[in-house]
Parts: C-alpha cells; structure tokens; sequence
C-alpha cells in the first residue's frame, strides 16, 4: 500500500538547508523532492526528535544524526504514529536523582547570574559547573559545520599521526589536563588552528607548514589544549547566545540545524576575550615549564606570521595580544631550556609529513578561534 502525504520540510543534516518534500507511505518512509526519492526510513528506525509547537519532528537511526523531518500534517503524523514502532524509544530517559539535582543547581546559579550580572558574567560563572557532556554535544554538533567550512580530509599518514599523539599526550599531561582530547591535523590551507568544545582540537595544514620547529607547532597546540582545558569555547557559545541559548542547553532543547550552524558561527567568527588569550598562552608557556622547554618558539612562529603589529592588527590574530608582547612573555619565562626535545628528529620529521600524499585542502575561511 501507497499513500502519498501532505508536504513536509526536510534538512538532511549534510546542511542546514529547509527542503521543500512530501512523504510517500510504503515498506519505508519514502521522502521525495521533485519527484525523486532522496531518503528512505525504514518505520523501525524513526524516532520522535526534538519537541516543536505544533509539528511532529523526526530523525532516523539509519540517517545523519542531524538529519530532521518536520511534519505539520497532524492526520499524518498520526499515521506515521502507527506504522513506527519505536517511535517514542529514547524520548523519555531516566536521569539519577544526583544528575536531577545538579541540573537544578545548576539552573537556579544561571538564573540568579543573568539576573545579577548578565549573561556575559553567568556564562563564565556557569559553565564550569556545567558537566563535561554539555561540552562533548556542542563539540559533536559543530565538528561537521567546520569541516564543511575547513574541508574534511584529516592527515592521516600512520607515522606522523603517532607522533602528533605523543607530542599531544605530553603536553596534556604537563598541564595537568582531565578531559581526552580528539587531535588531529586538517587539510586545509588556512594558517591557524582551533579547539573546538569537548576536547576536539584541529590544527591546520597551512599552519604546519610553516612551522620550523616542533617547539613552534607544539607552543600552538598547547595554547588550544588551554582552551580546551579552561572550557572557553562554552564560555563563548554561551555568552554569545544569551538566556535563551543558555537554558535551551541546560533542558536539552538544541540540537535543531539553526542551533548547529549558530554554535559553529560562534566558534569560528567571533573573537575571544584578551583576557582569555593571555590565560591559554598561561598555560602553554607552564606546561612547557613543566618539560623544561621555553614556549618563546611560539611566539616567534606569531611574530613571523602576522609581521611587526605596531598599530596594526592582522586579521588571522585580530583579538589577541600583540605578538611581540607575547613573545617577551613567554622569552622571560624560561629563559633556559633543561629539558629532552618533546620529539626526535625522526618524529618531527614525520609529523611534518602527515598530510604528505594528499591534494591540498580548500579552506573557505580564516576563522578568528585559534592561536
């Protein structure tokens, strides 16, 4: 049996683009658009998604994650009801009385915060008592909008992906880092690198390949593993986002392709505070302390890239201190080195060579969000 629905909106989760579709009942949910049929759910894998106002809203176990199916019909929607067995699996959870009431503090402390200090001050105050989870989601939410934008393809070559590893756990362990990190080197063009919230940390191929030492490229790692340590990309998401963003993510209500493509916006365009960059260049220049190792190879590589910034700002770093001032910083710090390379010769060499046999990327954007 064949029945073809009223229309219905669909985002296929590739984009946040709205498509125009109607649905075809069969042995699948069929989704058609102009006639052709771009998606089938199996009934068994549909499942109710975020709550909407008056519309059902859907996604598939056997689809992007972020696929959703928007569906204002209401005698359709019941008819979709009936043929989904697990339509309602998921929807309700089970949450331990002690996740209960921290999610309650937790909201009682923002409230009190937007109400005293705006949401500016809340957003700082709060997200470190936010769980780690809260991190991981917007981290896998925008993982796929910057790739989009950056290109996908990671450098993947096996000896220089194990010595990026090392250098990564060395430097996590030196400033005393908790959270796992997702690493990895993108094929992109673009002079920067970028930590993204739960711990996923992009450097780029342009970046690297201007780099002439491992002391230089792991200064600009570690100065993201700051950011990923102090949480600042929540802290930026939610400052930006204001109260509604704020409790949105504390009640579980986004995950729609608007609040993706915001989050990702938000990481890439908008700059972080001085204060911000001072305190994760804090944490490179101790946790090179710790290794014996001085972080002024960082700010040389800075110094290299935007040139003398002497009352003019490059756009690849606009929102952070002078790089000559950075580099005295981190110069006065450790004036001498005592410590083993943080890789031989040998691994450094590999590393250079991790994207070595792929066509260069095509970055379609600087991004703000990085050194």
């Amino acid at each position: 049996m064949q029945a073809t629905a009223a229309k219905a909106i669909f985002v296929d989760g590739n984009s946040n683009r709205r498509r125009s579709v109607e649905l075809r009942v069969g042995v699948d949910l069929e989704i058609i658009e102009h006639g052709e049929i771009i998606a089938s759910w199996p009934w068994d894998t549909i499942r109710k998604a975020d709550s909407g106002a008056g519309e059902l809203r859907l996604n598939s176990t056997s689809g992007p994650k972020l696929a959703r199916l928007y569906v204002a019909d209401p005698e359709f929607a019941n008819t979709i009801a009936s043929f989904s067995p697990s339509l309602f699996r998921g929807v309700v959870r089970r949450t331990s009385t002690w996740k209960i009431v921290s999610w309650s503090v937790a909201a009682a402390i923002s409230i009190i915060l937007v109400g005293l200090f705006g949401v500016p001050y809340a957003a700082d105050r709060l997200a470190p008592l936010l769980p780690q989870s809260v991190d991981n989601r917007i981290g896998e939410m925008v993982d796929s909008q910057v790739k989009a934008i950056f290109g996908r393809q990671l450098c993947e070559n096996p000896a220089g992906k194990q010595a990026y590893n090392v250098l990564v756990n060395k430097l996590a362990k030196a400033g005393n880092v908790a959270i796992p990190l997702r690493a990895g080197v993108l094929n992109s063009p673009v002079k920067n690198a970028i930590a993204l919230p739960g711990g996923r940390i992009y450097f780029f191929r342009g970046l690297l390949d201007v780099t002439k030492s491992v002391d230089e490229f792991a200064g600009v790692l570690a100065h993201e593993i700051g950011h990923a340590h102090h949480r600042d990309g929540l802290r930026k998401v939610l400052q930006a986002g204001g109260t509604s963003y704020l409790l949105g993510l504390l009640f579980g209500d986004v995950a729609g392709a608007g609040a993706v493509v915001f989050a990702a916006r938000v990481l890439l365009d908008k700059a972080y505070t001085r204060t911000v960059e001072v305190r994760a260049d804090g944490f490179a220049i101790e946790a090179f302390r710790r290794l014996g190792r001085s972080a002024a190879p960082m700010g040389e590589l800075l110094v290299r890239i935007t040139g003398k910034q002497s009352g003019k700002r490059s756009a690849i770093l606009a929102s952070h201190p002078f790089s000559e001032d950075r580099l005295a910083r981190m110069k006065n710090a450790q004036p001498e080195i005592t410590g083993p390379p943080l890789l031989n010769a040998a691994q450094w060499q590999a590393l250079k060579s991790i994207c070595d046999g792929l066509p260069r990327g095509k970055g379609k954007g600087k991004g703000k969000a990085g050194k």
